[in-house]
């Protein structure tokens, strides 16, 4: 059974974001084994100079990074990834577990991205649309795909 882990900058602080994320977790169980992780949100001030604005980057991804699996293949969600529509999608992760892989991460940055290093460690930049999405929508959303990308690798009905 294939292993997805989804990394997370910052918690989830509404109970409607939370209890849908833990819907999709429960749905995604019969499919594969998945987990997620939220590591630690960097403060910042209101108006971050750039200087600050890379630190927290670097932070947020040394944290990152040190949760992702060893043998894991890695999805980094960017706006500036490939974009794909479900089935593509789903074929992709097909695609990772034919060849061997037995785990999966995908990794969310926080509100203002990824790392460099976040980005480069990854054998995917994924963009699920060119809008901006509030983080903690995304993470919803991201969860919605893998439940279709499971439904469509096993004609679930779910996917139409």
């Amino acid at each position: 059974m294939l292993h997805v882990t989804v990394l997370c900058v910052g918690k989830l602080k509404e109970r409607y974001w939370r209890e849908a994320c833990d819907e999709y977790a429960k749905r995604l169980s019969s499919f594969c084994k998945f987990r997620l992780i939220e590591v630690a949100e960097e403060r910042l001030p209101d108006n971050p100079s750039a200087a600050q604005i890379d630190a927290t980057l670097q932070a947020e991804g040394e944290r990152l990074l040190a949760q992702v699996p060893k043998d894991s293949v890695t999805i980094a969600l960017c706006i500036e990834g490939k974009e794909m529509d479900s089935p593509s999608l789903a074929s992709y992760v097909e695609k990772i577990a034919v060849e061997g892989a037995s785990h999966v991460t995908l990794i969310i940055g926080g509100s203002w991205g990824l790392s460099d290093a976040v980005k480069q460690r990854a054998k995917l930049r994924f963009s699920m649309s060119p809008l901006t999405f509030p983080h903690q929508l995304a993470r919803v959303m991201l969860l919605e795909q893998l439940y279709r990308v499971f439904q469509i690798q096993n004609s679930g009905k779910y996917h139409k």
